[in-house]
């Protein structure tokens, strides 16, 4: 899958240009572990990547659009991750699709730098509707991924709306569990991760079998 770049000012042609990219975004990502979203900067992120404050604002205009960068990014990551789990899992078998799906996340949101605060989105201060864009967008993704393995053609899933609404309200259901697990356990809470496993099993199963 290719990066859309839909936040660059400029999208990178020549191989020192992405690198350069790549490194300014690799900036963020860590700084956003150290300091959090208010307090970040295009010079923090310039002088941490080793770069020139204007090879920043060649692509950004503003810590917002990289943030947004960032969490495409992110989702390209999670995206390709998933695609590797799913080739070697049988279609149909959607149990441990699921699983894979959930595992990658957790995986990311553990050990990925700036994952913990920015997934796919911008840190907001609350829910609204960034978040269910967002949600919306994840969702889509997921849906294209896993059709094969969620059964396109069972009755609850037999058109690529009825697809769709599925892995949304299985997206929407995990982001509000593994919100609050998140922040009970930097690493995640074991007994609130386990049960959002077991709402998202039990949901796919009433639909798809």
């Amino acid at each position: 899958m290719s990066h859309a770049h839909t936040n660059l000012r400029r999208v990178p042609v020549q191989q020192r240009s992405a690198d350069r990219l790549a490194r300014i975004l690799d900036a963020g990502a860590s700084l956003l572990d150290e300091t959090g979203y208010e307090q970040l900067s295009t010079r923090a992120v310039a002088d941490r990547a080793g770069v020139p404050i204007g090879s920043v604002y060649r692509f950004f205009p503003n810590k917002r659009a990289l943030v947004d960068a960032l969490a495409e990014r992110n989702l390209q990551t999670y995206a390709e991750r998933i695609v590797a789990r799913l080739e070697v899992i049988p279609e149909r078998e959607w149990r441990a699709a699921i699983d894979a799906v959930l595992d990658e996340y957790l995986a990311m949101k553990r050990s990925v730098p700036g994952f913990a605060l920015v997934d796919f989105g911008p840190p907001v201060p609350a829910a609204g509707p960034l978040d269910e864009e967002v949600n919306r967008l994840v969702a889509g993704r997921l849906a294209e991924l896993l059709s094969g393995h969620l059964g396109r053609g069972h009755d609850g899933a037999a058109s690529d709306d009825g697809l769709l609404r599925t892995v949304l309200v299985c997206v929407q259901a995990a982001d509000a569990l593994l919100q609050l697990a998140f922040r009970a356990d930097p690493e995640g809470d074991p007994g609130l991760v386990a049960e959002t496993r077991i709402l998202l099993r039990a949901y796919l199963a009433h639909v798809l079998e």
